[in-house]
């Protein structure tokens, strides 16, 4: 049983290998920015939409991080390569730094996010 600090983010069937991410509002470092979901090798994980070399939104269009070969998550600004398994950056000009991770888990066909000390859900 999750506590409260888990938020529900989608159904399980939104997030395919590879593909689209799902887009949510969270509150980092005091600013409202975007969060996302994504699946890779039937796993999820969620990052801040933050490129780790500089701080811009990552995805080529809402959503689309991953590049067509479906294996790694690229930035569309600076084509840096992150592994979508823990936000590693492998390629590009922030190798050896991470994406902000977002801890997520997936129960009964949900995935839920956690909120943290320096995460929050956007209420509107």
């Amino acid at each position: 049983m999750l506590d409260s600090s888990w938020q529900p983010l989608c159904a399980s069937t939104d997030l395919q290998n590879g593909g689209r991410a799902v887009l949510f509002d969270i509150r980092y470092g005091g600013q409202t920015c975007l969060g996302f979901a994504v699946r890779h090798e039937g796993a999820v994980t969620a990052y801040v939409n933050r490129c780790a070399h500089v701080a811009m939104e990552m995805d080529w269009r809402p959503g689309h991080f991953f590049d067509e070969s479906g294996r790694w998550l690229m930035c569309a600004t600076h084509g840096a390569l992150f592994e979508p398994a823990n936000g590693q950056c492998v390629a590009g000009p922030c190798v050896g730094r991470s994406l902000i991770s977002i801890s997520c888990s997936e129960q009964n066909g949900v995935v839920y996010w956690q909120t943290a000390h320096n995460l929050e859900a956007v209420v509107f």
